[in-house]
């Protein structure tokens, strides 16, 4: 039989903050405990870290370039060949809860029901059994926090929404393991996306780090990156919050792992740890304040290095650590290559299917890009990057300033190398391979206005749009 799938992903949350990656600040004892029963994916990267962006390459196994979804708040097209398409031509049951942001159509307006209801049809991207989601928002509270099933009515929840969803997932979880036919559940969980403001995490949580002191990332920098957006730059405000911020980031961390410990145990219970691919993951990282950022849309690892765990019981090693370069459109094409699905020929990404089960390793390097700022149209932010194993090579287009690190010997990126006729070769070379995978894909680094004319009209990716070739 063929195994679930279970793909639970966070909103936000960095590799570099849990405890089994080393974060001596970090409450995470359910996923280092479980890491240790996973193979680790510890060189995946989110190739466009922001949320919708993501969510759009997870589920297309295109690049950016490819999907439209250049910024956030615009509305995904429909005409891909989906990951849950393939699903369901293979007789896979669906479930999706929580998080979707791709249905945006009008900046700001996030609570309207004709924004966060995901109408049942092609804008659930295949999803077509259970959906319990809404476009997005990032209050967790009861109260506040909802989402829609079949119908624009607003569902409150009557927890945390963090602690309801995975209550929901459970539920699912029971269920599907009932039935005869395999499934996929994909759980979005919205934490620990800002605000980082007390009232956004359960108390208890907060109180595990009343006496634990944060202090500023080795490479903080007082004056904003002249590269970054609105949503990047930092106020003198914001800049004495920092600490505070992570403070409720751990606390909401913390409690995603108390709901990864319950999830787990529902999984075993059920019996479907027997022959399930199960994932825990995240969309992108946070810089708080590393580089003079905050937020994500850039090529530092603080934003594009995410957890990847996943396990296979009796299929995948256990405690094993792959360090091959894995990219989010290479996500779906591997999955469905160890379930023996097929993959659509118009998918973008790499099946590395058999790096994963450790049968082989590639020194293929990551194309991610950033299309424009966070949530509007402008021109000046993009960038394209390029990561290996080793090196990160990037370069925006406003400038052309270009920038090579050695991620092995410089963690935190302090020192750009591009200056030094020693690294000349290297950074030669990677921005040949960067060049020929944008070829490859016809990214011609357009400026963002270019999209917002030629892709989009009234905030909705059209179907007819096509790739300018190079």
């Amino acid at each position: 039989m063929r195994p679930n799938l279970i793909y639970v992903f966070a909103d936000q949350l960095r590799y570099s903050s849990l405890g089994y990656a080393g974060d001596a600040n970090a409450l995470t004892p359910n996923l280092d405990a479980w890491s240790r029963e996973c193979t680790d994916l510890c060189q995946a990267v989110s190739g466009h870290p922001v949320c919708a962006p993501y969510r759009a390459s997870l589920l297309t196994g295109k690049y950016t370039t490819s999907t439209g979804m250049v910024i956030n708040e615009i509305r995904m097209n429909t005409h891909h060949h989906t990951f849950a398409d393939v699903l369901n031509e293979n007789g896979y049951e669906t479930a999706y809860i929580g998080k979707w942001h791709m249905y945006a159509a009008q900046l700001g307006n996030h609570y309207d029901a004709r924004n966060s209801y995901i109408p049942k049809g092609r804008d659930r991207l295949g999803f077509n059994d259970y959906f319990a989601g809404y476009n997005f928002r990032h209050e967790y509270n009861p109260g506040t926090a909802y989402y829609h099933l079949d119908s624009p009515e607003k569902i409150y929840y009557d927890r945390y929404e963090p602690d309801a969803q995975t209550d929901m997932a459970i539920a699912q979880l029971q269920r599907l393991s009932r039935g005869s036919r395999p499934f996929a559940l994909f759980l979005s969980i919205g934490t620990p996306h800002d605000p980082w403001v007390p009232e956004n995490v359960p108390a208890e949580c907060l109180e595990r780090f009343r006496d634990r002191d944060f202090g500023l990332p080795p490479n903080y920098l007082p004056d904003n990156d002249p590269h970054a957006d609105e949503w990047a730059r930092l106020s003198p405000q914001e800049r004495d919050s920092l600490t505070e911020w992570m403070r409720v980031y751990y606390a909401m961390t913390a409690n995603l792992d108390d709901n990864m410990g319950r999830l787990m145990a529902a999984i075993r219970e059920t019996g479907l740890d027997d022959n399930s691919i199960i994932i825990f993951t995240s969309d992108h990282g946070e810089l708080f304040g590393a580089h003079g950022r905050r937020a994500k849309n850039i090529f530092y690892e603080e934003a594009v290095r995410v957890p990847f765990l996943i396990r296979w019981q009796g299929q995948l090693a256990e405690g094993a650590k792959r360090d091959f370069v894995f990219n989010t459109v290479d996500i779906m094409p591997s999955l469905l290559s160890l379930m023996g699905l097929p993959i659509p020929e118009e998918v973008e990404g790499t099946d590395l299917s058999a790096c994963i089960r450790g049968e082989a390793d590639t020194q293929e390097g990551a194309l991610m890009m950033c299309t424009g700022p966070t949530a509007v149209f402008g021109d000046g932010n993009e960038w394209r990057a390029y990561r290996t194993k080793q090196y990160t090579y990037a370069v925006f287009k406003a400038d052309g300033l270009e920038l090579l690190f050695d991620n092995r010997r410089d963690p935190y990126q302090m020192e750009n190398l591009m200056g030094d006729p020693a690294y000349a070769e290297t950074a030669a070379d990677l921005r040949a391979r960067m060049l020929a995978r944008m070829e490859r894909i016809g990214d011609a680094f357009e400026n963002n206005t270019y999209y917002e004319k030629n892709w989009v009209e009234n905030r909705l990716i059209k179907r007819t749009a096509t790739i300018n070739p190079l």
